[in-house]
């Protein structure tokens, strides 16, 4: 018993680190992602929208509507763990956590906590602003929240990997400018998977990102490109991926111990 006290101490220390973190600098973390999301929900969803018209049987800026959450998501919470545990490699103090009787696991599922918070906050920030332009019915409560919470965890672990392999702070937008961006406004946030050529459709079921809209779209209209039992055994299958590999580094000390 006491040893999981241990654990749970260690990893609610983290968690706690890692929200105040992101807290104190709200106007950067929090605020950037609502701008952006109501420029889009303006642009795309009102302006551009009323000439697209209708996109899977329901109004466009309604079908943006879970795209733009889920890239706040995922890009908050992949940003959230590149910086913070980054900074921590940086500044060294993440050797006592590896010297320290904390299992790799706790560590781990500390900066992913963190980063899965951060990306809560700000999805639920960007519903709040959807909320202006338009109205949500949720179709599954379920599936919204079970996507919300996996593509957060997801990219935290990506985030994570990318900090350990950072060899500085410029490397560390490296990823998210060439790889992350592109996936995801290629990953269905502002069209239907049918409009694009047989070729081009083939090639997107590479793209991961775009299991996760379709599942959260489904999720909040009940419409999906993609078989949503499909969506969920991609998801979880590359989040058991990111999480061995992440282990491995942890125990191998890649990229932190000299």
């Amino acid at each position: 018993m006491g040893h999981y006290r241990h654990d749970w101490i260690a990893f609610s220390t983290i968690l706690r680190k890692e929200i105040l973190r992101f807290s104190r600098i709200w106007v950067q973390t929090l605020l950037p992602s609502a701008i952006s999301a109501t420029l889009y929900l303006v642009i795309f969803g009102r302006l551009i929208g009323e000439r697209i018209g209708p996109m899977g049987g329901f109004a466009y800026l309604d079908f943006i509507v879970p795209g733009l959450v889920l890239m706040a998501v995922l890009t908050n919470a992949y940003s959230n763990v590149v910086t913070s545990f980054y900074s921590s490699r940086f500044s060294r103090y993440v050797e006592e956590l590896l010297v320290a009787p904390v299992p790799d696991w706790v560590i781990l599922a500390g900066f992913v906590a963190g980063g899965v918070a951060r990306g809560f906050m700000v999805g639920i920030l960007v519903i709040a602003v959807a909320l202006v332009f338009t109205r949500l019915q949720i179709h599954s409560y379920g599936v919204t929240l079970l996507v919300f919470l996996l593509t957060a965890v997801l990219f935290s672990l990506g985030g994570f990997i990318n900090a350990v392999y950072a060899d500085g702070f410029d490397d560390i937008a490296i990823i998210p400018t060439f790889v992350l961006t592109p996936l995801t406004y290629l990953g269905g946030v502002f069209y239907s998977l049918d409009l694009l050529p047989a070729f081009w459709q083939n090639l997107s079921l590479a793209n991961p990102v775009l299991y996760m809209i379709n599942a959260f779209r489904f999720g909040l209209l009940g419409v999906s490109d993609i078989p949503v039992g499909v969506a969920f055994a991609i998801i979880l299958g590359v989040i058991v991926l990111l999480t061995l590999y992440s282990l491995h580094l942890l125990r191998h000390g890649v990229g932190i111990k000299s």
